[in-house]
């Protein structure tokens, strides 16, 4: 991710502007993602204005493609619903890390940003918020990043609604893998002590021992487990 320049002049477009430059590469490896669940969302039973509008308002990845598939199996709405939101708890944690930088803004702007909030924005937007410049707009770089992954999801679930109904087993094809390969290359800057390497290992591995869990508990219990790891393995260096 490209770092802004501190002698820049600093601006609410030019703000939006590196924001959206920063997360370019994000925004590609969502597009396959992006366009899958479309494709896979129009043979769920869900309408073509309900896929758009579950991408409009719910705007969380690994979630729509949880919540089609226990529509497409006929899962109760409740049910539906607590497991989006298990899987979308992790965005507490986002939430907790940008507290200290959201808190003197507006009520809007919390909304705002909260309502984009996504992993692909998060990690765009905190490497801004800790630069040591001292521009008051660094929420409009983060307001241009996720600005641009909203747009490009909302058009890739078009697409994929339109287009990806004419391309025999789209879904099969394996695109979705792109979005694992960003999230590796999310998390590979932040590898800069020992402290980070046990809790990316213990959190990844508790992923794949806990993924039988019901609702993807899994996934809280990985997170949970890697911030005590990491915590600790910090403590006794």
């Amino acid at each position: 991710m490209d770092a802004v320049n501190p002698i820049f002049k600093s601006s609410p477009r030019s703000e939006v502007l590196a924001g959206a430059k920063a997360i370019f590469p994000l925004v590609v490896g969502a597009i396959p993602f992006g366009i899958i669940f479309g494709t896979l969302a129009a043979g769920s039973g869900l309408s073509f204005a309900g896929a758009l509008a579950m991408s409009a308002f719910v705007f969380a990845g690994s979630s729509q493609f949880i919540a089609i598939g226990l529509i497409a199996s006929g899962t109760a709405v409740p049910m539906i619903i607590l497991t989006t939101v298990v899987v979308n708890l992790r965005h507490l944690l986002y939430a907790m890390s940008l507290v200290p930088h959201l808190q003197k803004l507006s009520h809007f702007w919390k909304l705002l940003l909260g309502f984009w909030l996504t992993d692909e924005a998060f990690a765009v937007a905190i490497v801004r918020y800790d630069q040591q410049d001292t521009s008051p707009y660094k929420h409009w770089y983060h307001l241009g990043s996720s600005l641009f992954m909203y747009a490009n999801w909302m058009l890739c679930t078009f697409i994929g609604l339109t287009v990806g109904q004419r391309i025999p087993n789209a879904a099969s094809w394996g695109l979705d893998f792109a979005m694992s390969v960003t999230f590796i290359g999310m998390v590979i800057p932040y590898i800069k002590n020992y402290a980070t390497v046990i809790t990316i290992g213990v959190s990844g591995l508790t992923a794949l021992l806990a993924h039988g869990l019901p609702h993807q508990l899994g996934l809280m219990v990985a997170a949970v487990a890697g911030i005590a790891a990491g915590i600790i393995a910090q403590q006794t260096q």
